[in-house]
């Protein structure tokens, strides 16, 4: 009879993981001291107050801890590492022995989004900010304990991976965890996210690897991932797509320079293919030595594509539009975005027009009569859900560089771009919806190949398999993409007739 009860009490744990905010959680107290601190006073000071963790402040702190007035933390570990395992001087000050940096969030965000940054920035506390002021940290490991059926804790299982066929076998368990998501009613962002730090995590190990295996980079980098990966809208069907940008370097370094980035990329991307990630049909890799380059060059690459808006070229940037720091310095690619967004404000309707016309290459698979158009495969009636969703995810890019709105993911282009005006509240549940509901009826599909099928993913969905309901809201759905495809291309396009 506990059995049940235990399962219940489960499952309600794991609904507050989605369900619950920062601000219902129990929060640890904030002990803090001075950097001039001299270490074994700060360390009296931990264990009078009986933690593990002792947050660094500015000298002149205010009594309130607010965001900059908090420079980093020590833990048992830090003072085991840095001092007693080194012969240290206990009389330093603190701060010269401290962890950084200082990693925070909002009272406002959910739990699993703590658990997310946590996993993306490798923090293991989060100070909590409300109103401009911390009212607490939360630890790793304590919210791990209470998630102890969620899948995120699979996650943890991830980083402690020690080599590739333990990180293949991890991502082979990654279609088990989307449909539990899934079943729980979990929203398929939430799911796009999950697979998004999973993919993430891997990589990061392997990038890790190699670099222990070659040695240090002999400069700056960046290593960026593009398209899905880059938007954080990973499905289980899922290829490579990164490239590389370092920073300048003197003639007489750039050929040295150049071929470890270029031995580097090749050994990340033969690897991240063994563990599962295909390589990109399309060649868009860092080991392609077209998509590896310094800082000026890709500055280069991006006026290029800008000023001369041919087909091709607008495919490469709507491919480098979608892309994000996954590794190295992120100031690099920051610098990168400051000149496209300067460019981006000098008139480029050429370019406005060819990305709204990229946007309109792929119409939703509706009839005449507004029916579901299908193809044939093999004996199937299918249609590929990967087009018909491809048009939101490009008529938002477009907006998104009229806006020169920055945020990579297609969710938060669409917030971002219903704040500046470009969508009402309307449109933006519209097509929000529309476009995670399409979603969330494609990872089922995958997941359903790969566990039950035991086939390899595509993204053509057959009618038969779907519900009256389902079909119905399909259908609406297109009927919405039509509309907004309507609205682009009379608006960027100058063209009514299509």
């Amino acid at each position: 009879m506990t059995k049940p009860k235990r399962r219940q009490e489960d499952y309600t744990v794991f609904d507050q993981l989605y369900s619950r905010k920062i601000d219902e959680v129990e929060q640890r107290a904030i002990v803090s001291c001075p950097g001039d601190t001299p270490v074994y006073v700060a360390a009296r000071v931990m264990a009078e107050h009986k933690v593990s963790c002792l947050f660094i402040t500015a000298a002149a702190s205010p009594e309130a801890l607010r965001p900059g007035s908090v420079l980093g933390y020590v833990t048992d570990i830090t003072l085991r590492d840095k001092v007693i395992a080194r012969q240290g001087d206990t009389a330093q000050p603190v701060e010269q022995v401290m962890d950084a940096p200082i990693v925070t969030i909002s009272s406002d965000a959910y739990v699993y989004e703590a658990l997310l940054l946590m996993f993306r920035t490798k923090a293991r506390y989060l100070l909590v900010d409300k109103e401009g002021a911390f009212t607490g940290f939360l630890s790793r490991n304590k919210l791990l304990t209470e998630q102890a059926q969620s899948p995120l804790v699979f996650i943890q299982s991830v980083k402690s991976a020690v080599s590739d066929e333990e990180l293949k076998r991890r991502w082979e368990t990654v279609p088990r965890i989307v449909t539990q998501l899934l079943d729980r009613g979990v929203r398929a962002s939430i799911a796009n996210q999950v697979i998004t730090t999973v993919t993430d995590t891997i990589a990061l190990k392997v990038i890790e690897g190699v670099i222990e295996t070659i040695g240090p980079p002999p400069a700056r980098f960046v290593f960026m991932v593009l398209g899905s990966e880059g938007r954080k809208e990973q499905t289980l069907k899922t290829d490579q797509d990164n490239a590389i940008i370092y920073e300048d370097k003197a003639n007489e370094h750039r050929e040295e320079v150049r071929a470890y980035f270029l031995d580097f990329a090749e050994r990340v991307s033969e690897r991240l293919n063994d563990i599962g990630f295909v390589y990109c049909t399309g060649d868009y890799m860092a080991k392609n030595p077209k998509w590896t380059h310094s800082l000026s060059h890709w500055k280069r690459n991006y006026l290029t594509w800008m000023e001369e808006s041919v087909p091709e070229n607008v495919i490469k940037f709507s491919t480098f539009f979608d892309c994000r720091c996954l590794y190295g310095d992120e100031d690099i690619l920051r610098e990168l975005q400051s000149f496209l967004d300067a460019e981006l404000q000098k008139p480029h309707e050429k370019l406005f027009a060819a990305m709204a016309q990229n946007a309109l290459q792929y119409q939703p698979p509706l009839t005449w009569l507004k029916n579901i158009r299908t193809i044939t495969q093999g004996e199937r009636e299918v249609f590929d859900i990967k087009k018909a969703m491809t048009p939101i995810v490009d008529l938002v890019r477009v907006y998104a560089l009229r806006y020169r709105v920055f945020e990579v993911n297609t969710g938060e282009r669409l917030l971002a771009l219903r704040d500046k005006g470009a969508f009402t509240e309307n449109e933006y549940q519209e097509l929000s919806q529309s476009y995670y509901l399409l979603m969330g009826m494609r990872l089922r599909k995958q997941a359903r190949q790969i566990l039950q099928d035991h086939v390899k993913p595509d993204n053509f969905m057959e009618l038969e398999g779907l519900t009256r309901i389902e079909q119905r809201t399909l259908r609406e759905i297109f009927k919405t993409i039509e509309h907004f495809q309507e609205r682009i291309r009379v608006g960027f396009t100058n063209n009514l007739f299509g």
